[in-house]
């Protein structure tokens, strides 16, 4: 379960404070699959990296499973980010001299994994995501949407409990989009929870729950139900 308990956010722009977050309280059951939506500015990306573990809210708590985690010295939220939580992002941060399977191959060298147990592993993942010929390739002999796959396939390594995307479909052509979501809703119905920010409206409805931020209308809310909308 993922909560927000009292949060509140501010920047110092130009020297003058700007809230993002005024006192939010919201509850994430497991195993929900929610889309967060809004306009540009509205803290899409801010409450994704603060459910992640990497931003701090200036006020309030990040609870997971039990665990505030803004509460925990700076190595044991690393390690509980590690455990719990996979990050997908839009750019894939992919380490471009590497291949396919080191590239998915990193998080369980950190993860204290054999060399064996590694590549077995994520072997497993990419031929999971239709990768199984391009192990070798490095991320420049691949297609941007092959690319996804493995930044996917790297964020599932470590059998995450919570997923957050970050605008996975951004960059990608409408059909591969669509494989993206097909995934996600797989890894849903085995019991993750997944968090999803986009802009598209198609992606949106995907989800089961919407998380509307700032002044959000339709299209958004005509397929989903929502969940709900900070002003």
């Amino acid at each position: 379960m993922l909560k927000l308990e009292n949060i509140s956010k501010t920047y110092n722009h130009r020297h003058e404070p700007l809230t993002v977050f005024d006192r939010i309280s919201y509850e994430m059951l497991d195993g929900d699959f929610i889309s967060i939506v809004g306009p540009s500015g509205s803290g899409k990306s801010t409450l994704l990296l603060m459910l992640g573990g990497m931003m701090s809210p200036s006020s309030g708590k990040v609870v997971i499973d039990g665990e505030s985690i803004y509460d925990l010295p700076p190595n044991q939220r690393a390690e509980f980010r590690r455990q719990k939580i996979g990050f997908v992002f839009q750019t894939f941060n992919l380490v471009p001299y590497l291949s396919a399977l080191e590239n998915v191959q990193m998080p369980l060298f950190l993860a204290g994994l054999s060399e064996i147990e590694q590549k077995e592993r994520a072997t497993s993942v990419l031929e999971r995501l239709g990768l199984g010929a391009r192990l070798a390739h490095k991320p420049s002999e691949l297609s941007v949407g092959q690319q996804q796959r493995v930044a996917l396939a790297r964020m599932l390594a470590n059998d995450p409990t919570v997923v957050l995307a970050d605008e996975p479909t951004g960059s990608l052509d409408p059909e591969t989009s669509a494989q993206v979501m097909d995934f996600f809703e797989e890894i849903n119905q085995e019991g993750r929870t997944v968090v999803i920010v986009t802009h598209d409206p198609s992606v949106a409805r995907r989800a089961g729950k919407m998380l509307r931020l700032g002044d959000c209308k339709a299209p958004y809310d005509e397929q989903a139900p929502v969940w709900a909308s900070v002003v």
